[in-house]
């Protein structure tokens, strides 16, 4: 039996048990300051008014009872009075303290019955049925507004579980499409016991190939991966600088306008950001001989944040795929079929190193064909770095 008191004393403080008290607790606290002022208020009339029932008769001008034994009267009586209502307030708050507990449980039932149902709901739900939602109506109280947040979190999950399958999917067909083409020319090769070397030789330098294009593949994918890990150091980086020494030698002509971008940040991704960015620029363009040209401008935009900006020609790419370029393997046009041109991770690289910087990429499409990819990171403009008049050579 002790032991069975001390678990209930000691159980599991559930919201509905300590509300419950709290709820006692301030009717018992506001009745005890109650009964002590109206005990106050009755002591302080009851001391300035004569006993009740009693009266003071004259017969032939001498009074029929002395003073102080009336008083004495008066004063016996209020004491009495006082004590009863004493005790009949003591008894009436216990009572009262009681039913308190038992009404305080019944309301924190009722209000935290949502709680209940939305607890009940979201046991249920799991990564097979992240679908659902609890979907609470009513008025727009804390409760609601703890469900519609745990339906948004519930929502972004969904998106990132879909993501995570497509990009497995999309991930794994990437892989298989090198192999499959490895294994053909193995089984075409064998399949000829009389192949002269010149076709052995072929046949391997296209395997190789192949496996060239996997290894490519598995380390964009690597830097993916450590792209959405985030930092895992940070050193001064000037935009200008990578960018310059990264458009040496690039064909078509690049117009440059190159000032001071100071970064703190990865140097490796940074650099991967610019390479990823300018390749892009350069193969997503007009043939050679049509006017093609890349546009790169670095600096510092009007609120002081590092930026890079690459504008190039290329053909009309629709408005609303402009957003979609960086999801991974997005291509425009085909794509799975026929001559695939790069690997389908560039600009997912790019959205990924921009986000564990802190920064913001965005895309949009020219009128007249091509693409405009701004990038503005987070601003790092120390002292001893910074030197706004530094402005790099055109290239």
């Amino acid at each position: 039996m002790r032991e069975w008191v001390l678990r209930r004393l000691h159980g599991p403080r559930t919201v509905r048990r300590r509300l419950t008290l709290l709820y006692s607790a301030l009717f018992v606290v506001a009745g005890a300051l109650l009964l002590t002022f109206v005990y106050l208020l009755a002591q302080t009339t009851a001391g300035g008014s004569a006993a009740p029932g009693m009266s003071t008769q004259v017969v032939g001008g001498t009074p029929a009872v002395n003073a102080p034994t009336l008083t004495a009267v008066a004063e016996a009586a209020r004491s009495d009075q006082l004590h009863q209502l004493v005790v009949y307030a003591v008894i009436a708050l216990a009572v009262m303290a009681v039913a308190s507990l038992a009404l305080g449980w019944l309301m924190a039932g009722r209000v935290l019955s949502p709680l209940r149902t939305m607890t009940a709901s979201a046991r249920r739900i799991s990564a097979d049925n992240l679908h659902e939602r609890l979907a609470v109506t009513g008025p727009d109280d804390e409760l609601k507004a703890v469900a519609d947040t745990f339906d948004a979190v519930l929502a972004r999950l969904e998106g990132a579980f879909e993501a995570q399958k497509q990009f497995v999917a999309n991930a794994s067909h990437e892989l298989r499409t090198p192999l499959t083409l490895q294994q053909a020319i193995v089984d075409v090769t064998l399949a000829d016991p009389n192949a002269p070397v010149r076709v052995l030789r072929a046949a391997l330098a296209r395997v190789r190939a192949a496996g060239q294009e996997q290894e490519r593949l598995i380390d964009a994918l690597l830097t993916l991966a450590r792209s959405q890990r985030g930092l895992e150091r940070r050193e001064f980086v000037d935009l200008a600088t990578v960018v310059e020494e990264r458009l040496r030698g690039v064909e078509p002509a690049v117009r440059a306008r190159l000032e001071s971008a100071p970064v703190l940040g990865d140097p490796q991704l940074v650099e991967r950001l610019v390479v990823n960015l300018t390749d892009n620029a350069v193969r997503h363009n007009l043939p050679a001989g049509e006017g093609s040209w890349v546009s790169v401008w670095t600096g510092l935009d009007a609120r002081g944040r590092p930026g890079l900006r690459i504008e190039n020609s290329g053909p009309v790419i629709p408005a609303d795929q402009a957003a979609g370029l960086f999801q991974p393997f997005r291509r425009l046009g085909a794509e799975r079929v026929g001559k695939r041109d790069g690997l389908g991770l560039g600009m997912s690289i790019v959205a990924a190193v921009v986000a564990a910087h802190g920064g913001r990429v965005r895309a949009r499409t020219r009128p007249q064909g091509g693409l405009v990819v701004e990038v503005s990171l987070p601003p790092y403009a120390p002292a001893e770095h910074r030197n706004p008049a530094y402005t790099a050579p055109v290239v």
